[in-house]
């Protein structure tokens, strides 16, 4: 696995401060309003997500970016079966279009791929667009044998090793495992600390 780096930039005038933590529920409806605003209302139709629909978020592992009081970033990690691999399903990532210039969106990534090796998961498999998550580590090269429940398209989907061989055998079609939403809601999360980044 690529090291992962951490984000660092001298403060300017035009730098916009924020933070990452861990979603709470005040977040869902700015949630909600900017994956509209960046996927569109059809969003709810797409092959991803069917693996997420009625399925908790990974613990620990659906973060939030916040600046000046308003969420202008998230992303959420999902548990999924990579064929007979167990891994996580990275997705959506999105990011208000006035905080993208200042790092939102790499920030984001890096803390969700640090705490889900630190959780001890394996592997992580996106949908996306290569250019942007090769520089996280991110290539086609161990889901070439690997299918999603819809239409895709084969070099959007990519998967990272967070340890050595995870996705090794990786072939058949992705399945959700992870919890049921009614379980997860029952549970009491504790918040990781916020982590604060300025790009």
């Amino acid at each position: 696995m690529t090291a992962l780096r951490k984000t660092t930039a001298a403060l300017t005038p035009d730098a916009a401060p924020f933070a990452i933590r861990a979603e709470r529920a005040s977040d869902v409806v700015a949630r909600e309003a900017l994956l509209d605003a960046c996927f569109g209302a059809n969003r709810l139709n797409r092959t991803c997500q069917r693996l997420r629909d009625g399925r908790a978020p990974a613990e620990g592992l659906a973060l939030s970016a916040v600046a000046r009081g308003k969420l202008v970033g998230t992303v959420r990690l999902w548990h999924v079966n990579a064929g007979s691999v167990p891994a996580l399903m990275l997705g959506p990532l999105a990011v208000d279009a006035d905080s993208r210039k200042f790092g939102v969106g790499a920030a984001l990534m890096e803390q969700a791929l640090m705490i889900a090796k630190q959780r001890g998961h394996g592997a992580v498999i996106l949908l996306g667009d290569a250019p942007y998550y090769i520089r996280f580590g991110f290539s086609n090269l161990k889901t070439g044998e690997l299918s999603l429940p819809g239409p895709f398209e084969r070099d959007r989907l990519l998967g990272l090793e967070l340890r050595e061989g995870a996705l090794g055998g990786a072939r058949g079609m992705i399945a959700a495992t992870g919890a049921p939403l009614h379980k997860a809601k029952a549970r009491a999360n504790k918040a990781p600390q916020a982590v604060p980044h300025a790009a």
